[in-house]
């Protein structure tokens, strides 16, 4: 008896804040763009953060998740030795240049065009580019940790595919 009263106020909810809900918005669904068609502009590196030398930083937005936990973008730097905090996980592809990494566990690598990498979110790590680097970086907030912990055990639960990247 009681999931019966528990489904029909489930419903009811469910119908009320529907009536109530907001149209939809237009959802993005792709987005297409050269590298070097999107306008770069300035984004100064933070002076406490600078090692060495004078880098300049600029950067372009390619585009963000409905969800506004996920983007995708465009940064490029010149010549100069600085530390890096990264606030949310961070994929970046090498398009141009190089740049010598040290993360904060001292594990080193000279990252080139075509190259790929991963930073944690909530990490440091110290950047030298001895003349230019371009990157495209796909950035992701982490979850808080209950959160992480609950979509774990969903995927842990759940089949597995037998084709494709997701998993």
């Amino acid at each position: 008896m009681s999931w019966h009263m528990l489904a029909a106020t489930a419903a009811a909810i469910a119908v009320r804040y529907k009536s109530y809900a907001p149209e939809p918005r237009p959802v993005t669904t792709f987005v297409g763009a050269c590298p070097d068609a999107l306008e770069m502009k300035p984004l100064p590196i933070e002076p406490s953060w600078v090692l060495s030398g004078n880098p300049q930083a600029r950067a372009a937005a390619h585009s963000k998740a409905a969800d506004e936990c996920a983007a995708t973008g465009v940064w490029d730097c010149t010549a100069g030795s600085f530390r890096w905090f990264f606030g949310w996980d961070e994929t970046v592809v090498i398009l141009e240049g190089e740049v010598d990494v040290t993360a904060e566990d001292g594990t080193q690598r000279i990252l080139r065009a075509g190259d790929v990498a991963y930073f944690k979110g909530g990490t440091w790590a110290t950047w030298r580019i001895d003349n230019y680097v371009k990157k495209v970086a796909f950035l992701r907030k982490p979850f808080p940790a209950p959160l992480s912990f609950l979509y774990r055990l969903k995927n842990a639960l759940r089949p597995k595919p037998q084709i494709g990247l997701a998993g």
